[in-house]
């Protein structure tokens, strides 16, 4: 099936992961004739499924942030979907966890954001609390966050998907967006199929949820990405599993206090039981999902911090993935970009740059914010 099949589009989303779709359902769902355009031969295979799968409480967004909003009610959102619907997910909570007295500063003020961002019954634990919580673990304070949860991502996406359609709208795969031309009541998206067919839809919205490619698209859409700051840098993160004989090594998801780029190599467990560490941070030039079997030692290593049997013999290589990140290693707090772009000469499309964690969790509620910019165009 091509764009060709389609007659009667009037919103065309760019981008079938968690987040185009949750757009196209919204969309959909307040009357648009939708279309979604996916470059993959699946939805949701990109940076939507290649991550920790956590429903994320609010924790370390700064006041006030896209992030900390959009993180607060998307998770609200998200439990009520995957209860109604029936997705398999747990609220398992978290522990942020400091191993030297010298990260209890950094875990109160974690302590003290999360209380602002509204994530809800954070409480301070000290050395003999966290034992009594997670016997295998060693930190001398932690701070835990019982809104923190795991979710079934594919099954959220399909989730999305199925609204999407029982809506009236549609998803095309192995479809990519090469050109945008606003013309005078509609924007013109050529696209090019799998087997080399062009042809042109016709919209008069667009919404830019290209993920790893939205600058790109917003390029083309003749935004210049460098003035607004919004060229994206590829943090790639690999994940290791666990060895299976170790056990029951956690019963909640527990995270270091961070130290540098990202959140630090955390334990989260899945839906079936399995632990997972990761991910690291690595900033590359090109999308590769290869883990690099000799970071097992640097994985060891940090996870010892906090569970100080873990050797790198426990631990194998299982999953990478990509991260749309607005600034480079060591750069300062990029927010979300979820913005409406009349003002940079692209009228009737909603940029979303940047959407990396919490994006899954914020899923819904970014698609909620979509469907109030476009309400007049």
């Amino acid at each position: 099936m091509s764009p060709r099949d389609d007659r009667a589009t009037d919103a065309v989303v760019v981008g079938a992961g968690a987040v185009g779709l949750a757009c196209g359902a919204s969309l959909a769902a307040a009357g648009r004739r939708v279309l979604v355009l996916e470059r993959g031969d699946r939805v949701g295979a990109e940076t939507s499924s290649r991550n920790s799968q956590v429903i994320h409480a609010g924790l370390y967004y700064p006041d006030g942030s896209l992030k900390a909003r959009a993180c607060v009610r998307g998770r609200e959102l998200l439990y009520d979907r995957c209860s109604r619907l029936g997705i398999a997910h747990r609220r398992v909570g978290k522990l942020v966890v400091a191993t030297a007295e010298d990260e209890v500063p950094t875990l109160e003020r974690i302590q003290k954001q999360a209380q602002r961002n509204g994530a809800g019954g954070i409480e301070w634990r000290d050395a003999a609390g966290v034992t009594a919580m997670e016997p295998r673990v060693r930190a001398v304070a932690a701070v835990w966050s019982p809104n923190t949860g795991i979710v079934d991502a594919h099954a959220l996406v399909a989730s999305y998907e199925a609204d999407l359609v029982r809506a009236g709208g549609r998803v095309v795969l192995r479809t990519e967006v090469v050109g945008l031309s606003r013309g005078s009541q509609a924007w013109r998206v050529e696209t090019v199929g799998a087997d080399g067919e062009r042809f042109d839809v016709e919209a008069s919205v667009v919404v830019n949820s290209a993920g790893l490619a939205s600058d790109r698209i917003a390029t083309m859409a003749g935004i210049d990405v460098d003035e607004q700051a919004w060229r994206l840098h590829f943090c790639k993160g690999d994940y290791f599993g666990a060895d299976p004989g170790l056990g029951e090594l956690t019963r909640h998801l527990v995270y270091p206090v961070p130290r540098g780029g990202g959140l630090g190599a955390h334990v989260t467990i899945d839906l079936g039981g399995r632990y997972r560490f990761g991910p690291d941070t690595e900033y590359v030039d090109e999308i590769t999902y290869r883990v690099d079997p000799g970071k097992r030692h640097a994985f060891a290593e940090s996870i010892r911090r906090y569970l100080p049997e873990i050797r790198s013999e426990h631990l194998h290589p299982e999953m990478a993935g990509i991260r749309p990140k607005r600034v480079g290693s060591g750069g300062p707090f990029a927010d979300f970009v979820i913005e409406e772009t009349s003002h940079l000469g692209a009228p009737g499309m909603v940029q979303l740059i940047g959407i990396e964690s919490p994006g899954l969790t914020a899923s819904e509620a970014i698609a909620e914010r979509v469907v109030d910019l476009l309400a007049g165009a």
